[in-house]
């Protein structure tokens, strides 16, 4: 039989030099070709040589378990688009830069007397002055754009070590919020090989901007001030379990501490105040966050948002990586768990809804058949404890 320019011989004869062939059934629809058999050679390398024959002759071999049998299902080849537009890149980036300094400037106590300034010479009529006072916003926009490029460039590094297409991050600007950017995202071009390689890709972006977040909180801090917090009319950023030891190595203490813990014993205090956000910490002390630090615990945020064991985010791959098709059945826990945790801040129905409806399944990868090697095992469980010492249950509230 053939299949265009390529015999069924052919095909077969590329698979037996990796498995002893079974039987050969005729595929449906875009698939060519399902052999079953055993592999005689370690399914990473098997799957290596084979990619590499087929490839030639433009077809695509899956890897997949069939009960106690090893299956090939041979699929011609997609597209790849292997050209892009860096300058759409580069323009997001540059729009993320100054919605990002703007935001910054927003932060910074030297931008309090330029605008006053701005305000007495007629608000737009000193291009100059406006400038200035967007700059002051820079050392928040370099350490918040610098977590972020480390934890993109993380992703789209360990991708092209791997071989696979990818694309630059794409940046994504947002002149209202209090970041002036929700992210960047990247894309790939083609299916994964395999378990091992969606780990690294999808483990090394959260250590890579993890690896700049922890330094620059730290940095941050040391900048920041520690004094009488309000009783009222304040907003306070949220804890992680990381963000209070970082305080709590910095000052020495848990922070915002409480006036006085009164009958509560401490532990239960902060058991309740790190899940709800209260009591409100009013009279006591707590850390003024210098806007580096602000762009650190931001840092830190993002890390814990992408580790979500669910869907398309880092922690869903990671997930996946660990427990194949049967991770699907944590994904209705985790978005009761978000739906439970809006009541505490509703910004988690927003995030619930969206993992809901763009969650629903996750992308095979071309081999199933190799699995992970204990290394990579142990460091997808170490991520989940990641997940844990990063999220922030309330990440922002107004007293």
């Amino acid at each position: 039989t053939k299949h265009g320019d390529v015999s069924t011989e052919a095909v077969v004869d590329m698979v037996s030099d990796v498995m002893d062939v079974g039987n050969i059934v005729a595929g449906k629809d875009k698939e060519l070709l399902r052999i079953r058999g055993k592999l005689f050679v370690k399914s990473d390398e098997a799957y290596d040589r084979l990619s590499a024959a087929m490839g030639q002759i433009g077809l695509t071999p899956l890897f997949r378990r069939d009960k106690a049998d090893d299956l090939v299902i041979v699929m011609r080849s997609l597209p790849v688009e292997t050209t892009g537009n860096p300058w759409l890149n580069i323009l997001l980036f540059v729009v993320t830069l100054v919605t990002v300094l703007y935001a910054g400037s927003m932060h910074s106590s030297d931008s309090v007397q330029l605008l006053r300034d701005v305000e007495f010479t007629g608000g737009n009529s000193n291009p100059w002055l406006m400038l200035r006072v967007l700059w002051t916003g820079w050392p928040f926009a370099v350490s918040l754009l610098g977590i972020l490029v480390a934890h993109e460039m993380g992703h789209y590094i360990a991708a092209r070590k791997h071989g696979a297409s990818v694309t630059l991050p794409y940046f994504i600007p947002f002149p209202s919020g209090v970041l002036g950017t929700i992210g960047a995202v990247i894309n790939m071009r083609v299916a994964i090989r395999n378990k091992r390689v969606l780990l690294d890709v999808a483990l090394s972006g959260p250590l890579a901007g993890l690896a700049v977040a922890i330094p620059v909180v730290v940095i941050g801090l040391h900048l920041s001030e520690v004094g009488p917090v309000p009783i009222s009319g304040f907003q306070l950023e949220g804890n992680s379990i990381m963000y209070l030891a970082a305080k709590y190595l910095v000052f020495g203490e848990l922070l915002p501490k409480p006036l006085d813990y009164g009958q509560v014993p401490a532990v239960i205090h902060w058991s309740v105040f790190f899940f709800t956000g209260n009591p409100a910490p009013g009279g006591g002390t707590d850390v003024f966050i210098h806007p580096v630090a602000l762009a650190g615990w931001a840092g830190m945020l993002v890390t814990g948002l992408n580790l979500i064991p669910v869907g398309q985010l880092d922690g869903g791959h990671i997930l996946y990586v660990l427990f194949g098709k049967s991770a699907k059945v944590w994904r209705p826990l985790v978005i009761a768990l978000l739906v439970a945790m809006g009541f505490v801040w509703s910004g988690w129905w927003i995030w619930a809804v969206l993992l809901y409806a763009f969650g629903q399944s996750h992308p095979e990868v071309l081999d199933e058949i190799t699995e992970l090697d204990d290394y990579r095992r142990s460091l997808a469980f170490v991520a989940l404890i990641l997940f844990f010492l990063l999220i922030v249950p309330v990440p922002l509230s107004v007293y």
